[in-house]
């Protein structure tokens, strides 16, 4: 660190000078580009040497300095945009005496403003021919060497301002998340559902089973949780008359960090009245291949070396048949809760001894066969226990009409036929109560008293976008399509 400490010291130092002796300006904001970098790289990256030479149009850039190569009396940069690389000639027969010494003042970093025409280089290399350069933005800071070779990637997610600038991988998979979710919007938008937004902010932790986190409102002198989901609120809008609407935006729970789990998330949410979970099934496969299609151009992908075919129709499963068929479970224990129990300790599960059978269904199925589900593979039919907000079946009561979808393993969206009898839903909150199921601290009775208004029979559906994202840019962990995720405090030195 002493060694990146002398390096600041040295540009502070040099910047100063290149101040007083060049008479360099302090962080401008005057200059305006023209021109990004794959924009004049359509244009003339096809023509050839002889056809540039016609060209006099000048273009106007700016970017980041991220390579530098000098021969004396002249000198050849890679400065980069938010579009693209692009390699630059600077001559000082060109330049003159003066702007090329500060020329050559310059800091692999630095962000530079600089104007010129197009030319090709004996090897065919798109360039530009500089006439003229100014310094816009002074880099103290080194950029790191060798980065794409660093093995500590926790760097990289809490400096990730230098991982953008340095790694291309990085920058490629978060436009590729913009493009995903623009893709979902657009379809969403197309087909009839309406975007909303709902509190943050709630007094009840309802429409999941999380732990919450708590905050305090000072002026009302009231706790409040950040929502671990917008489902209560969602459903509210299809009492009110709204019958499709949807919600793209953060989520909140205080519980694990993982390469499948960030404290904070996103999801879309979205409601559709007089529907029920197989018309979710079918709406889900066509949107997410659709978007694949979309976003890179083919519905089959690779994870992480595994080949995944996202062309509908995808296949479908019950918990139970998933469980035997691909977890390697006898199917008595599935349908006998002492036998299921003790599947459950001899497999080392360490279940308390009062589930219900359902509940111990769920723990040997996420146990022995999510791992197993290659996908893409809806798996429905899940408990009624384990299913506070689902529309038991109606031949079944004691499984609901719902689903999970799996893809290499890993739960992409869960879904169902929407519970709208305010009764059974009064009874399903107050068992959970009593079971004091963690984010769970209180009776949401307007909720109830919404459903007493009559909400119309719907489905709804729950898509972990990061989870998706994931998938689509064949990133081995959350962090790689976050942004900014959650870590422990580090050294910022």
């Amino acid at each position: 660190m002493e060694d990146v400490n002398h390096l600041v010291k040295q540009r502070i130092e040099k910047f100063e000078a290149m101040k007083d002796e060049l008479g360099v300006r302090h962080f401008p904001n005057t200059y305006r580009k023209d021109t990004d970098i794959s924009a004049f790289a359509a244009s003339y990256g096809e023509k050839t040497a002889e056809d540039l030479q016609e060209i006099e149009t000048v273009h106007f850039f700016a970017g980041r300095v991220m390579a530098v190569r000098s021969f004396g009396k002249a000198s050849f940069i890679h400065f980069q945009d938010a579009t693209g690389r692009l390699q630059a000639f600077f001559e000082k027969a060109k330049l003159g005496e003066d702007s090329y010494a500060l020329f050559r003042k310059l800091d692999i970093g630095d962000i530079i403003g600089l104007w010129g025409a197009p030319i090709k280089t004996r090897t065919g290399e798109l360039t530009v021919y500089v006439e003229g350069f100014e310094l816009l933005t002074k880099s103290f800071r080194p950029l790191p060497e060798k980065w794409h070779g660093l093995k500590d990637m926790d760097i990289r997610y809490r400096q990730r301002y230098v991982d953008l600038i340095v790694t291309p991988e990085a920058r490629s998979t978060f436009l590729a998340r913009t493009k995903i979710v623009s893709a979902i919007r657009a379809y969403m938008d197309g087909n009839g559902f309406v975007e909303v937004e709902t509190p943050m902010m709630q007094t009840i932790a309802g429409g999941a089973t999380a732990k919450p986190f708590l905050t305090h409102h000072n002026t009302l002198d009231m706790d409040l949780f950040l929502r671990i989901a917008p489902e209560l609120y969602l459903k509210r809008l299809l009492v009110g008359g709204f019958e499709r609407v949807y919600e793209i935006n953060r989520n909140f729970r205080n519980e694990g960090i993982s390469t499948r789990h960030n404290p904070e998330f996103t999801m879309i949410e979205f409601y559709q009245a007089y529907a029920d979970y197989t018309d979710l099934m079918r709406y889900t496969e066509e949107m997410i291949s659709s978007v694949a299609q979309q976003v890179l151009g083919t519905m089959k992908v690779t994870y992480q070396g595994q080949p995944i075919d996202l062309t509908p129709p995808w296949q479908r499963y019950t918990l139970k048949d998933a469980t035997v068929d691909l977890g390697g479970v006898p199917r008595d224990a599935m349908e006998d809760r002492e036998k299921a129990l003790a599947f459950c300790r001899a497999r080392g599960l360490e279940p308390e001894g009062n589930e219900s059978l359902g509940e111990l269904q769920l723990l040997i199925f996420e146990s022995t066969t999510e791992d197993k589900l290659a996908g893409p593979v809806f798996v429905t039919s899940y408990p009624t226990e384990v299913s506070p907000l689902s529309r038991k079946n109606t031949e079944d009561p004691s499984i609901v009409d719902r689903f999970e979808l799996f893809i290499v393993g890993r739960e992409i969206a869960n879904a169902f036929s929407e519970l709208n009898d305010p009764f059974d839903q009064y009874e399903r909150f107050a068992r959970q109560i009593e079971k004091k199921e963690e984010g769970t601290s209180e009776l949401d009775e307007d909720y109830i008293r919404a459903l007493e208004y009559g909400m119309p029979p719907a489905a709804g559906e729950g898509i972990g976008i990061d989870r998706l994202v994931m998938l689509l840019t064949d990133s081995p962990s959350i962090r790689d399509v976050i942004l900014f995720p959650l870590l422990r405090k580090g050294d910022l030195s």
